[in-house]
């Protein structure tokens, strides 16, 4: 047996009131609670459920329906339900800081009482969602759709209607966005950094901003697009967006995009719009199998954690590349005193230049093309009637002093290999060799040293203290050689480093909050340091479309 009663012109956000509803059914004497508001879909799921009493018939948009299971009970069991839902009402409109949350009733009101608003936070019932993000629309603010049961016309009429407005529509059913530090509902407290987000999958931006901090980087800004918007239907048109809004921030060197499975017309068209922004950018397409890894500034990714950890190697290699003066059209040349590493430094040197490396490695040189090369002074060659370099470096420190009178030469990649039967400071050799280099050159014509270290923290020479050294004296420190060749390649690269100079878009320099629906998102926001107001929104005329209809035309 189903008892009910209608709690009259109390409007509450669906979550709370599922809440609300799992904490009643946990009272003794009933089986199971249900509290909705009184929508033509929450009254159809009443229906579905069980639920149903004919009093909610009576039920308008702005009413509670409250639902009660009991089998057998010897007390008023709507007198104790009603008197137990007041009390979590009032539990749920506390606040959950000290701070007071400053509040609206209508959206002009909260536009008037936060006029600095950019943004709409809405978390209302879907039924409703399309029409408050018009009138957002309308007042120039751009619009994060939380809310999910929109149809797919009225998502490509607000995100039209944004575009031609040069703002932007996040959503719906868009559940995370990080935005000027602002945490836009499920979001996760970030370091900043210089990687920009843009994602149709919400749990994809966590799992990549979490990984990125793991990886003690950071980011920008995480654009959240909605599930449906690399639809064929939507065609990508907040992603495009998105991806032009963090092209034009200068924050952001480095852009990640993350998706579930996109139409192949609109993954095309997504890659096309990358190709044209002068920055690096990690595309994962999930359940699209990449046909190559690099496609000019693009990097594939097949995972989250791959996007995330190729994301945190190229925001080195930026951070590094701010560090140095530009070597533009120079080459590159690699002195190591380890074959294996002098072999994959000239491997991955040859996969950026497209260029093959040396077969015979002849005199220990793993590459020569194009006036680019890579020796491995650890050959026979150089070790006749000699120690080993990484025993005795000098040979190196000669090879490195002489690149001082080679001015064609801009960049001089190196490897320090530390631990037991290594020389005992090899950083010594290594700085003297590039000081002689040093007083041949100019400022205009700089050699840039980026060397790799080998070896730990407990080894005799200590890696932390050989890293120090190299550093006080102007030599670039990489972790790894993949890391050290894209830098060098980058520093000669005219393409890579003349990234274009654009206005900031606004709503990149800062986030103003109306919240409209889910009550925690705005105390969330306020608690983070965000200005926000929170809309109480309710359905107009009681949830009469005709009368809403109506009322608007008089204002």
């Amino acid at each position: 047996m189903v008892q009910a009663f209608i709690k009259k012109g109390s409007f509450q956000d669906s979550v709370s009131l599922m809440l609300i509803s799992k904490k009643l059914s946990q009272i003794e004497d009933v089986s199971e609670v249900s509290v909705m508001m009184g929508t033509p879909a929450n009254k159809s799921l009443l229906r579905n459920t069980g639920f149903w009493n004919d009093q909610f018939d009576e039920a308008t948009p702005n009413d509670i329906c409250v639902g009660i299971k009991a089998e057998h009970s010897d007390i008023d069991i709507v007198a104790l339900i009603s008197e137990k839902l007041e009390e979590s009402l009032k539990s749920a409109n506390q606040q959950k800081s000290g701070s007071r949350l400053l509040k609206a009733r209508r959206l002009e009101t909260a536009i008037n009482k936060l006029p600095d608003a950019n943004l709409v936070l809405i978390s209302i019932a879907g039924e409703y969602a399309c029409g408050l993000a018009n009138d957002a629309l309308d007042h120039n603010l751009n619009v994060m759709l939380f809310s999910d049961n929109v149809s797919v016309a009225d998502e490509i009429q607000l995100k039209q209607k944004a575009t031609e407005k040069g703002l932007i529509v996040m959503g719906p059913d868009c559940g995370t966005s990080i935005i000027a530090g602002a945490p836009l509902a499920f979001a996760n407290v970030t370091p900043k950094g210089n990687i920009g987000i843009v994602g149709a999958s919400g749990t994809g931006i966590q799992e990549i901003t979490s990984q990125i901090a793991l990886h003690n980087q950071g980011i920008t800004h995480a654009i959240g697009l909605g599930g449906r918007d690399l639809s064929a239907d939507i065609g990508g048109i907040s992603a495009l967006t998105a991806l032009t809004m963090l092209s034009n921030d200068s924050n952001t060197k480095i852009i990640t995009f993350v998706s579930k499975p996109p139409a192949e017309s609109v993954r095309k068209k997504i890659i096309q719009a990358m190709q044209q922004i002068d920055k690096p950018i990690v595309a994962l397409f999930l359940g699209s199998k990449p046909e190559k890894m690099q496609d000019k500034n693009i990097y594939f990714a097949n995972t989250l954690d791959e996007a995330a950890r190729i994301a945190c190697l190229l925001s080195k290699v930026e951070q590094a590349a701010e560090s140095v003066p530009s070597v533009k059209g120079r080459l590159i040349y690699g002195l190591y005193t380890g074959g294996t590493l002098a072999a994959e430094a000239a491997m991955l040197l040859a996969e950026k230049l497209d260029v093959t490396t040396s077969s015979s490695h002849d005199k220990g040189i793993m590459l020569d093309a194009k006036g680019h090369k890579i020796v491995d002074l650890g050959d026979d060659f150089y070790t006749v009637g000699r120690p080993h370099p990484m025993i005795d470096p000098s040979i190196r420190e000669q090879e490195i002093a002489a690149l001082g009178k080679n001015n064609n030469v801009g960049v001089l990649l190196i490897d320090l290999v530390i631990g037991y039967g290594a020389n005992q400071n090899p950083a010594e050799s290594v700085i003297e060799g590039v000081k002689q280099a040093k007083k041949l050159r100019t400022q205009d014509n700089p050699l840039i040293v980026i060397a790799t270290v080998t070896g730990t923290e407990s080894d005799p020479q200590n890696r932390t203290e050989q890293i120090n050294l190299l550093k006080e004296n102007g030599i670039v420190v990489l972790d790894n050689l993949p890391e050290a060749v894209l830098l060098s390649c980058k520093l000669i690269d005219p393409v890579c480093h003349n990234q274009t100079k654009s206005e900031q878009p606004p709503l990149l320099k800062g986030v103003s909050v109306i919240n409209a629906g889910l009550r925690s998102f705005a105390e969330d926001l306020q608690s983070a340091g965000i200005a926000v107001i929170h809309y109480q929104w309710a359905p107009i005329a009681g949830g009469n479309p005709q009368l809403a209809n109506i009322l608007k035309k008089l204002r």
